[in-house]
């Protein structure tokens, strides 16, 4: 269109209104077409009783072509103008439409110049998208919607897109029945690039404001994810089939046992019942030998007589006992504590996984076995463990101190060294300026996405971390340092060891002193990590964020008083905008902002 905007009428160069769009895709006020439609023979626009043309391109069309308003552009136009139904601004005293023109005075039974092709197939029981700029009551299937005309049009109607040089830029998509979700509800642009640092889609204009993110097409990212979906469910279905062989093999063993001690028993069993056996038969045949012996023969029945006697105290030893308790009967115990061992990990992990559902883009891990093998590849799951260094200079934001917040006992080498002296400096005055504490603020604040910092605490008592922007840098000494208020947390190096400070609360931790310390703000999880930064690598100090609720039993931060303020207030400093923030608390203090190496990563610098 001309220079008066993407969503002005070429004829009177006001806002649309009661807009209608023509088969070449050129969209116009109804009221403005149904005062130029009498005089077609005249101003190049046609020959009476030849084709109608458009104003702008001369491109012809159907006489008999029906104009209807365009519902999707009317309601988006609304939408723009942040209004309800009804005339747009500067049109109040714009005339009421005009009644739609009826068809020029061709013979009804003139038939079109090009019949309509036959329309793509749509999924059979769905209502497909129809053509904007068929008639009314006898539109056809869109075979392809333009995000730049904001209309969709069958194959008949898609023709001057395709012959006409000044269509042919359109962006063609697959018919949409919604195109106003396919723009930016900022600038109203397409949708045409995926950032994923922050994960979101951006139009063009947006992605200005992300220059060093990593951006791609819609269409690659869809890929992506896709394969990474069929990646996660073919892991999901690998495990499941470990965990079922693992349970199998358990199971061939418990009953493996059970067959052991049931052979054993019988066995047992068997031999008792043969000793018996024995006895009762040595029993037998002496007393058949005792009654053998003649009367005379005295010596014969003695010895007769003594063999029963040590029969008889043989069998009336003592016996195998009473039977012990089988030890396969444990069986079934085991195998019911297994049981409920991985009812209660499954529930665990199932309520994990629900969770997650809930959040934009935070990490997460799943448990101690969930490592980065087993995650999306966009994901942030190392920001919860130790991790390469690299991975974290993908969020790098680099941090400029703002002069304009510099105690007065504060001296800022550039823009990022500061120290603390003893003798205060003369800043100009400014409203942002502690006056109370020794502190200062980054420039920019931040309020989306994840972000990663350095510190390297050269000498004295340090704390870093992050302040609400909103926050009033005249509060008094006792509530307005760093981590002593609900709008501020930071990590304290005391010379002894570190701790980590929110809502007046410390935390002690029983971490190493490493002169490098990584801060990385992830905004959209609402959460705060530090690290220790060493070798390349670094290690997790403490991350806070707010635990979920439990359905049942006690919270996770029962026994955990500094936890308890942070599940009670942390979700609230994410209300403001944020700002990193730096706090000297002893007189020879000394940091530096970094080092973070502009050559090994693609930095987003906000101010």
């Amino acid at each position: 269109m001309d220079g008066s905007g993407p969503f002005s009428c070429p004829i009177c160069l006001e806002p649309l209104r009661e807009p209608v769009t023509l088969p070449c895709g050129h969209n116009f006020c109804l009221a403005c077409l149904g005062a130029l439609w009498p005089h077609r023979g005249t101003g190049g626009a046609g020959a009476p009783g030849g084709a109608a043309r458009c104003p702008l391109c001369q491109e012809p069309f159907p006489d008999g072509l029906q104009l209807r308003k365009n519902h999707t552009l009317s309601e988006l136009l609304q939408l723009r103008q942040g209004s309800g139904p009804g005339p747009g601004p500067g049109r109040a005293s714009a005339p009421a439409p005009a009644p739609e023109p009826a068809a020029p005075s061709a013979p009804p039974s003139a038939p079109e110049p090009s019949a309509p092709c036959a329309p793509e197939p749509w999924t059979a029981g769905e209502e497909p998208v129809r053509c904007d700029a068929c008639p009314e009551g006898a539109a056809l299937p869109a075979a392809r919607s333009c995000l730049s005309c904001l209309a969709s049009f069958c194959p008949a109607h898609l023709g001057p897109h395709e012959r006409s040089p000044a269509l042919r830029g359109h962006r063609l998509v697959p018919p949409l029945r919604r195109l106003e979700e396919s723009l930016c509800p900022r600038h109203l642009r397409p949708l045409e690039r995926y950032c994923r640092a922050e994960r979101r889609c951006l139009c063009e204009a947006c992605a200005q404001e992300h220059r060093g993110h990593e951006l791609v097409p819609l269409e690659q990212e869809r890929a992506l994810q896709e394969s990474a979906a069929v990646a996660e469910r073919e892991r999901v279905s690998q495990l499941f089939a470990e965990a079922a062989a693992t349970l199998q093999e358990f199971q061939k063993e418990v009953l493996g046992f059970i067959e052991e001690g049931e052979a054993a028993l019988l066995s047992r069993s068997q031999g008792d019942l043969r000793r018996q056996e024995e006895q009762r038969s040595r029993l037998s045949r002496a007393r058949h030998n005792l009654g053998q012996v003649p009367e005379a023969d005295s010596v014969s029945f003695l010895q007769e007589l003594l063999a029963l006697r040590l029969a008889l105290e043989e069998g009336c030893g003592p016996g195998p006992g009473p039977p012990r308790e089988l030890g396969f009967t444990k069986s079934s115990q085991a195998v019911r504590a297994v049981r409920e061992v991985l009812a209660a990990a499954c529930a665990s992990q199932w309520g994990q996984l629900r969770g997650l559902s809930g959040d934009e883009d935070g990490p997460h891990k799943l448990g101690p076995e969930a490592d980065a093998e087993s995650q999306d590849p966009d994901t942030s799951s190392h920001l919860d463990s130790e991790a390469p260094r690299d991975y974290f200079l993908k969020f790098a934001y680099i941090v400029d101190l703002d002069s304009d917040t510099a105690d007065k006992f504060l001296q800022l080498f550039g823009t990022k060294g500061v120290k603390r002296v003893l003798c205060p400096i003369s800043y100009p005055e400014s409203p942002t300026r502690f006056t109370h504490c020794e502190q200062v603020l980054g420039e920019g604040a931040l309020d989306r996405g994840t972000y990663y910092w350095e510190v390297e605490i050269i000498e004295g008592w340090v704390s870093v971390g992050v302040m609400a922007e909103d926050f009033s840098p005249q509060e008094p000494y006792d509530r307005g340092r760093l981590g002593r208020n609900a709008h501020s947390c930071c990590l304290q190096w005391n010379g002894r060891g570190f701790s980590v400070w929110f809502h007046g609360q410390e935390a002690p931790l029983p971490h190493a002193f490493s002169p490098t310390v990584g801060v990385c703000l992830e905004y959209a999880d609402r959460a705060l990590a530090f690290y220790a930064v060493r070798d390349g690598k670094v290690s997790l100090l403490r991350r806070l964020k707010a635990t979920r609720a439990r359905r049942s039993g006690p919270p996770a931060s029962l026994g955990d008083p500094f936890q308890s303020f942070v599940d009670s207030y942390f979700p609230e400093l994410f209300r403001s905008r944020l700002k990193p923030a730096f706090f000297l608390e002893s007189v020879d203090a000394h940091l530096q902002i970094g080092p973070l190496k502009k050559s090994c990563i693609s930095v987003l610098k906000r101010r």
